[in-house]
């Protein structure tokens, strides 16, 4: 039973999750080839990325939860996402070693949750590769930010541009295994 309730919660919702994706590589794409915006510009799209992301999954998380066992790791990663996306928006003056330290513990916390939800799935699906190699990338991505903060916001950006365009390709990827899984299941 829980299978079939599965199967109907992915084909429902795998687009939000291949959004997710190509929001990240849009996000990726303006870091890397706009590296001369303002700082403020960076924030801002940080910023409305950060909430997108969050909004999208914690609105899955809570439309979902009561086919899903472990549908509370996907809130607090949706929650805190858009906590980040909201305190860039409030202090848009701060300082890019602020920024940078924000944008670093954004990354651990959302690929320490996404490897916990690829875990936890595990049992139910067989294809999570895609999603705990985005917890990977995404965990590696934030500890490089904290242990090398001397790189400058210009590594920065172009560290939050290859790394927002591998993250989105990840989900992408993710969203169409989710999506073959569901149809295959149905028919």
């Amino acid at each position: 039973m829980e299978s079939n309730v599965s199967v109907h919660v992915l084909g429902r919702h795998w687009w939000m999750l291949a959004l997710r994706g190509v929001l990240a590589i849009l996000f990726g794409l303006v870091a890397l080839f706009l590296p001369g915006i303002a700082l403020l510009a960076f924030i801002l799209v940080f910023a409305s990325y950060a909430i997108i992301d969050g909004i999208t999954a914690a609105f899955v998380a809570l439309r979902e939860r009561r086919f899903l066992k472990r549908w509370g790791w996907v809130l607090v990663e949706g929650i805190l996402s858009v906590v980040a996306g909201v305190l860039a928006f409030v202090y848009p003056g701060i300082t890019a070693l602020v920024l940078l330290y924000i944008v670093a513990a954004w990354a651990i916390l959302s690929g320490i949750l996404e490897l916990m939800t690829a875990l936890f799935l595990r049992g139910d699906h067989y294809r999570e590769w895609a999603l705990a190699l985005a917890g990977v990338l995404s965990l590696f991505f934030g500890l490089v930010l904290f242990f090398f903060p001397g790189a400058g916001l210009l590594s920065l950006l172009w560290l939050v541009g290859i790394y927002s365009i591998l993250f989105g390709v990840l989900f992408i990827v993710r969203a169409f295994q989710l999506r073959s899984w569901s149809l295959a299941a149905t028919t």
